[in-house]
């Protein structure tokens, strides 16, 4: 259902890349669905510029049946794709908040778990961390090949502990796992 929706909406909208559709459940939903395993037993995850859903909607997914106490916010400024969220939530009967607005502009979430993908650099996800994730929160991001040299950079500005994960569904991406973030 979900990818139905995502495959009509496209046409309109363009959630994703119109090549990645026929890829959808390797490039997106897979991708996505890796995350849910570094943290299953959430209380609270905010996913950040969520977009078509990915990896935020299907993490509700895997939540609503594994985990259904656990709550998924999606923050997203298009008001196009916040209707597309909406629309596959209450499809699919999933309990999430979306929240229509700028990241920066959201009120802090408090989020034990905060991820994104294919948002902004790691440096700036940090910065959107120290707003959005609580003290003892983790951040999940999800990062491609690139991902040394923005951890290099991040690192000018921030002190924080990470943990790389292998990527399953790309050879040269990571899942990089951060938490204690510090302003150096």
């Amino acid at each position: 259902m979900y990818v139905d929706l995502l495959s009509r909406w496209n046409e309109k909208i363009n959630i994703v890349s119109k090549n990645t559709i026929p890829l959808v459940w390797e490039r997106h939903i897979a991708d996505s669905a890796q995350l849910y395993s570094l943290a299953p037993n959430f209380s609270s995850w905010v996913d950040l510029g969520s977009g078509g859903g990915f990896p935020g909607l299907v993490v509700a997914i895997y939540a609503s049946e594994f985990h259904p106490s656990g709550h998924v916010t999606l923050i997203e400024s298009d008001q196009r794709k916040c209707a597309f969220l909406r629309t596959v939530a209450r499809e699919a009967g999933l309990k999430v908040t979306v929240l229509a607005e700028r990241i920066e502009r959201a009120a802090p979430q408090n989020a034990d778990i905060l991820s994104a993908r294919a948002l902004t650099s790691l440096n700036g996800l940090i910065e959107f961390s120290g707003q959005h994730m609580s003290e003892d929160g983790t951040a999940l991001f999800l990062k491609g090949a690139r991902w040394q040299t923005e951890l290099e950079e991040a690192r000018q500005h921030w002190r924080f502990r990470c943990e790389t994960h292998k990527s399953m569904t790309e050879p040269e991406a990571v899942i990089l796992e951060i938490g204690g973030v510090e302003r150096v």
